[in-house]
């Protein structure tokens, strides 16, 4: 029975190891979704399709074009490791590493390159299961510490004689969600405020020009924030173009307005183009299915664009009644052009969001790029000096700075099963994942400094290659014994092994101190002699050893254990070799009572063990080659003091459920309580100097995560024509830091590892007693709850940026997933809520400062303009016309008592009441709780009598959407998914991308 939520019920799912079992059988939790859920709507990456749609995994969607996606199931387990989740093709383990550098991880300027799992195509999938806790992953060994994510491909059966063929073709467009864009104040223009100027001089927020001989006001160029003059139409002010001699406003003043076309017309709708072929046929001892797919995707960014070539080949010949060879070939090829940079410096979204003139129009920027080629910007030097400041011109960094990428990946596996004996069974299989790719990024001559090439310099021109290459190689057999001992006893054992190799080699170059020629992006075209490139070469291999035994009785009690063994050669000798048994039981109660409204109910319990094995180059110090001293070659050992006794990490877990269908299928319930500990974690420790090493790793600390899960499928209505299926996913993960370094003998206690300090002044932290990931800062400064504001009507805030703000962790996720069906038409659609969880908007922290939201303009308490002067009068009382701001909070009198806040604080200027120079990070830390509409489709199945005996057997068309609303979000102007990218640090924004709602077409044909 599938139910429309996920769950199946006395059913058959794919395991561990690529093992089909029935699902009343298994010990732990598993949720399945079917293949055509996760290709509804058209996407770069599947991840984001399994948002809302199974319970315990924590999916954020990233808005970056081609970007990578977060997946974490049942919490972070790991200090500074991996704690994404495994991806599992046919039983094969692949790559699902982003390759971003520590720098743009760290919210430096930088590209989001995705995550591998993206290659993966969802019209080739016939279903996804997740595994959920250590029980269901054991088998895999230390990768599987984080949950697995079993893919199954589409494969042709035997016996349906003929070729099949399908084809399907989708068109979507995707237009920027405005709720996720700053809204900006129209009543003020370029400038900080009167801080520079000349009250004096009648406008104190323009500067004074001489052009031509002509005297007038001015924009202030330099000051990239728009606390300026106050808009006048009948004003004449020298705008940026003035100083443009291929402008037809050169030399002349123009209206001072707010722009027409403001930073949304830069953008672009996006486009995706989505055809899929595929044939399959079949005798009865052999079959193949061969499938291709090309995605086109244009982005919403000026040049912008990603392409994507998939060839999959599956075959399946029975040699003998007992032989058969299987295999599998996937072949992806993607290419990339302009993806957008992320972080806080040298991006377009971080100008449009945080330092930008709302007086600037973006037509006439990309009409002054396109009749000059030139970096043509409206935040020029000075009045004589055209090179930019701050920020290039938008359509100069598009279309001089822009990036490519290109992979091609193979993951491929062949496969032999031999039946020796009746129950007795034989698999062996090679499989392989290789890649290699091409990154290139480019800043031409004439551009604002920016961090590009070998060591990150910052270079005003400038060429960089990184060359990418990833191999891993899995052989493994196994040998299966089943046997039903009675109608009441059944058996099954195996014994297998696995040999792991896996390699990765790299080479990043890049000019030095900017390139000669312009538009000549090559490494021969240096400025400099050619810095020593960055060169990396890693081999990891893995041993292993598993077994498993189970057993049932009169098919209602189940017993599994499994152990596996596994040596690493990235952990010293004396600790190489380590060990993970996991043991289930299920009990099928249903079997044992006698009720007609109970189709199944099942009663599971597991322990099992886990982990994570210490990364590539851990133990053993090495040395680094540094630039010549002279013509005197260098070399040093690392900043990192390497450790030679380190272990591996391991997680230790239990779990509880309970599954139930009733009242014919109508009704279904999976449970489950889970509670498990990550201890052995491999942390850096901080070091003296006088040792030589700045920190050394140790196995140290402990993560918890304990939670509950929750997936209901009920049916209301149900007859002959017409049927609704609700579905809901929900779980609630805690997660604590127990504990870190504590090394009695040399005094060394740890009770805080910062993972990241990131501009603006906050911290991510794995904290004791806290959830991991922390949001540390500055934090107002409380009178009973109240927040303290100081003379100036400005809040107090802490000394220290150790308080804590908040944590990445939502408090609860949980997915409505509705379907309706009647006769040949359909409906669905997806509520994807989270409930919780903190993010600092570095967007807000600066872009308020600088008075580009609508919230720092418009009226106050007293019907004037907050940007007026604050005046006060003699005997301490505000004029009526007075401008400024009462903030929330309370002051403090001189007798030591807190009264209401009555100050007016100034909110004319950038060291106003808004912003970065007066005012807490806690000020800018939102709720990142949100509910939105995931998916909408409309889908009507056409009836076949209609194509009569034509070549046509069925067809399917349908109307999709994908983030059609955002129904609610406590976060102003942005999407709380949005960041910087996948991995441990989350809860942070500077330039983020707008979020899309997309509307498509779909149609699929049979043949």
């Amino acid at each position: 029975v599938t139910l429309s939520s996920g769950i199946q019920l006395d059913n058959v799912v794919v395991t561990a190891l690529g093992v089909s079992r029935e699902k009343k059988s298994l010990g732990y939790a598993t949720q399945q979704v079917k293949g055509d859920a996760v290709n509804k709507v058209p996407v770069d990456n599947i991840v984001n399709t399994l948002s809302g749609k199974i319970a315990g995994v924590q999916i954020k969607n990233n808005t970056n074009m081609g970007g990578s996606s977060n997946i974490i199931i049942r919490g972070a387990s790991s200090l500074t490791g991996n704690n994404q989740a495994l991806f599992v093709v046919d039983g094969v383990p692949i790559n699902n590493s982003t390759g971003n550098d520590s720098g743009q991880r760290s919210g430096r300027s930088g590209y989001d390159y995705g995550n591998a799992a993206s290659d993966i195509n969802p019209d080739d999938i016939e279903s996804v299961n997740v595994l959920k806790g250590a029980a269901a992953t054991a088998l895999y060994g230390a990768r599987a510490a984080n949950g697995v994510i079993m893919i199954t491909t589409k494969k042709a059966k035997k016996g349906s004689k003929g070729i099949g063929f399908d084809y399907s073709t989708s068109y979507t467009v995707g237009v920027i969600d405005k709720s996720t864009f700053p809204k900006y104040q129209k009543e003020y223009g370029g400038g900080y405020g009167p801080y520079y100027s000349d009250p004096a001089l009648g406008h104190p927020r323009l500067s004074r020009a001489k052009i031509n001989g002509v005297v007038g006001w001015a924009t202030p160029f330099t000051e990239d924030a728009s606390f300026g003059e106050k808009f006048d139409p009948e004003l004449l002010v020298f705008q940026w173009d003035a100083y443009d001699h291929t402008s037809p406003n050169y030399q002349k003043a123009t209206p001072w307005v707010a722009a027409t076309n403001g930073p949304l017309s830069f953008f672009n709708n996006s486009t995706t183009f989505k055809n899929n072929f595929s044939f399959n046929g079949s005798t009865d001892n052999f079959s193949y299915r061969l499938g291709y797919t090309r995605y086109d995707l244009t982005g919403i960014m000026p040049n912008s664009k990603l392409t994507k070539n998939n060839i999959n080949l599956s075959t399946s010949y029975d040699v003998t009644s007992k032989f058969k060879i299987s295999a599998l070939a996937n072949y992806v090829n993607t290419g990339t052009k302009g993806r957008n940079r992320t972080g806080y410096s040298d991006n377009i979204l971080s100008s449009f969001r945080q330092w930008y003139q709302v007086n600037v129009d973006l037509k006439e920027q990309e009409d002054a790029y396109n009749r000059t080629l030139q970096n043509v910007t409206w935040n020029r030097s000075g009045n004589n000096d055209p090179y930019p400041i701050y920020w290039d011109n938008p359509y100069w960094q598009r279309f001089e700075n822009y990036q490519t990428d290109g992979r091609d990946r193979i993951i491929g596996y062949l496969k032999a099963d031999y039946n020796i004996m009746p129950g007795l069974d034989f698999m062996a299989r090679y499989a392989i994942d290789t890649y290699n790719e091409l990154r290139e990024e480019r800043k031409n001559v004439g551009s604002v400094a920016g961090e590009l090439g070998v060591g990150r310099p910052d270079v005003q021109s400038g060429y960089a290659r990184y060359n990418r290459a990833f191999k891993e190689s899995n052989f493994d057999m196994m040998l299966s014994y089943t046997k039903d001992f009675s109608t009441s006893f059944n058996f099954y054992a195996m014994l297998g092994s696995n040999i792991r190799r896996s390699s990765f080699n790299s080479v990043y170059a890049s000019t030095n101190s900017g390139i000669i020629i312009e538009r000549l992006f090559s490494l021969k075209n240096t400025k400099s002699t050619l810095l020593p490139p960055n060169e990396s070469y890693t081999r990891i291999g893995v041993n292993g050893i598993f077994g498993e035994v189970r057993v049932g009785f009169n098919n209602y009690l189940y017993v599994d254990a499994t152990l596996r063994r596994d040596e690493s050669s990235t952990l010293p000798a004396e600790n190489r070799v380590y060990y993970y048994p996991s043991i289930s039981t299920s009990l099928v109660f249903s079997e044992l009572l006698n009720a007609n409204w109970l189709n199944l109910g099942k009663v599971r319990l597991n322990y099992a063990e886990v982990g994570a094995s210490a990364p590539w180059g851990a133990i053993y110090d090495s040395y680094s080659i540094i630039p010549l001293f002279g013509k005197t070659p260098l070399y040093s050992l690392s900043y990192t003091k390497q450790n030679p006794n380190l272990k591996p990490e391991r997680t230790k877990s239990w779990e509880f459920g309970l599954e139930m269908s009733m009242l014919n299928n109508k009704l279904g319930l999976d449970l489950s309580l889970y509670k498990k500990n990550s201890i052995d974690q491999i942390m850096p420790v901080d070091l003296s100097t006088a040792t030589g090493f700045g920190r050394k790793y140790f196995n140290a600390g402990e993560i918890e995560n304990k939670g509950i899960e929750v997936v209901l499928n009920f049916t209301p209505i149900q007859t002959p024509s017409f049927k609704w299926n609700i579905g809901v996913n929900w779980a609630k993960n805690i997660n604590k830091v127990v504990a870190l370094y504590n090394d009695p003998e040399t005094g060394i206690e740890i009770k805080n590892l910062q993972l990241a300090s990131l501009q603006g002044g906050v911290t991510i932290n794995a904290r004791i007693g806290e959830p991991y990931g922390t949001i540390q800062g500055r934090d107002f400064i409380y009178h009973n709850g109240e927040k303290v504001v100081n003379s100036g009507g400005y809040y107090k805030r802490t000394a220290g940026s150790d308080k804590v703000l908040g944590n990445i962790n939502p408090d609860w996720n949980a997915g409505i997933n509705n379907t309706f069906s009647f006769n040949n038409l359909s409906l669905g659609f997806l509520i994807d809520w989270q409930q919780g969880g903190s993010v600092f908007s570095l967007d807000q922290w600066y872009g308020q400062g600088t008075g580009l939201y609508a919230e720092t303009a418009g009226l106050n308490d007293l019907g004037n303009p907050l940007r007026d002067p604050v005046i006060k009068n003699g005997d301490g009382t505000y004029d009526p016309k007075s401008g400024g701001i009462v903030q929330e909070g309370v002051m403090e009198l001189e007798d030591g008592t807190f009264v209401k806040n009555t100050i007016r604080a100034r909110a004319d200027y950038y060291a106003g009441a808004f912003g970065w120079a007066r005012n807490p990070n806690a000020r800018y830390v939102f709720d990142a709780s949100y509910i939105k509409l995931r998916e909408l489709t409309i889908a009507y199945n056409v009836p076949s009598s209609i194509f009569g005996n034509g070549y046509i057997k069925g067809a399917t068309v349908s109307f999709v959407g994908g983030n059609l609303w955002i129904i609610k979000k406590n976060l102003p102007h942005a999407d709380p998914e949005a960041s910087q990218g996948a991995g441990n640090i989350q809860g942070w924004q500077s330039g983020v991308m707008p979020a899309l709602k997309t509307f498509g077409v779909n149609l699929k044909l049979h043949f």
